[in-house]
């Protein structure tokens, strides 16, 4: 019997079609060929998990998540399937976490209880929601932030305080700098928002930050101490003497300046008095009429010819009109 060239192609086509669904549960970690032990958790929220993603014991991979759904239409919690891919004993009263990665990915870590009942196949776990890594930093930043804000509001006080003692223009170069100090804070608190600040989207790349925050918890607090004393030597800082000082050296710089506008001196003569700009501007006059003298008569001084008759033409009063402009009048 001949099979036809279409028969063909329809079972290479079926064929295919059956691998490639084949493959492609495969790779979603669903099993193909064997039944595996399949216990279920109720999550309220499943940010980064998918299927696939394996399921933790000790850190050694037992499982993985088999199928994600929703308990009712509401979202009032979702139903993660869980296969088992090793035969291990899990205690009833085994907690299920989900553990965000560093790249967005997460995986479910099972913390083994000591009862002695075991996880039967169709079991829930009990579930326990981890804390957001943002929210952990953000609750040891808040007393940093406060004690910021606070020195602020004395470090503004301060400000406005040294401002009474200037004249206008540097009166406005403080308000601009407590300006930059209030869009300084209000960036800060943009960088600290939870959902759309920078630091929330690089926290969620540093979750073994997590851990490292947590064992160094004494260094920072002595951090913070040490922070605190400096905030109380900032407040406690000689102000009054540094403002008696810029007085004194603000007051021999007029000193100077005035001397400087007066008559009195060589420098506010050299400043001052136009006679000298006067002498300058005839020496120079003089000088271009030599020039142009020399220029035009040169026989006059210097004669290169053994039979050239000598120049007795009279010497020039004034310089060329082409030489120097005139000068200016002066009052």
């Amino acid at each position: 019997m001949k099979i036809s060239n279409e028969t063909k192609i329809g079972a290479l086509t079926a064929i295919a079609i059956a691998l490639l669904i084949l493959g492609f549960n495969f790779l979603k970690g669903k099993d193909l060929f064997e039944h595996s032990k399949k216990i279920y958790a109720v999550f309220k929220s499943v940010e980064g998990l998918e299927n696939s993603n394996a399921v933790k014991i000790k850190g050694l991979e037992v499982g993985s998540v088999y199928a994600i759904n929703p308990v009712d239409k509401n979202v009032d919690g979702i139903v993660v399937a869980i296969s088992m891919k090793k035969d291990v004993n899990i205690p009833k009263n085994s907690i299920a976490v989900i553990d965000a990665g560093l790249i967005g990915s997460a995986d479910i870590l099972i913390k083994k209880g000591d009862a002695q009942d075991l996880i039967q196949d169709g079991d829930t776990l009990t579930t326990q929601e981890k804390g957001n890594l943002l929210s952990e930093v953000q609750g040891n930043l808040s007393p940093v932030v406060s004690r910021l804000s606070s020195t602020l509001g004395s470090l503004d006080s301060l400000i406005r305080v040294i401002g009474s003692l200037f004249d206008p223009t540097v009166k406005n170069n403080f308000g601009a700098i407590i300006a930059n100090l209030a869009r300084s804070s209000a960036s800060l608190q943009i960088i600290l928002n939870e959902k759309t600040g920078a630091l929330a989207h690089t926290i969620v790349h540093l979750d073994s930050f997590t851990n490292n925050l947590a064992n160094n918890n004494g260094r920072i607090t002595g951090t913070l101490e040490n922070l605190e004393k400096t905030t109380n030597k900032l407040a406690n800082a000689k102000i009054d003497e540094t403002l008696k000082s810029a007085q004194d050296a603000m007051t021999s710089l007029n000193n100077a300046v005035n001397k400087m506008n007066s008559t009195n001196g060589t420098l506010g003569l050299l400043l001052n008095d136009k006679k000298l700009y006067q002498n300058l501007e005839s020496t120079t006059r003089s000088l271009n009429t030599l020039l142009d003298d020399l220029r035009v008569h040169p026989k006059r001084y210097v004669n290169i010819s053994v039979f050239g008759k000598k120049d007795k033409s009279g010497p020039l009063r004034a310089p060329l009109s082409d030489s120097t402009a005139n000068p200016p009048n002066l009052k």
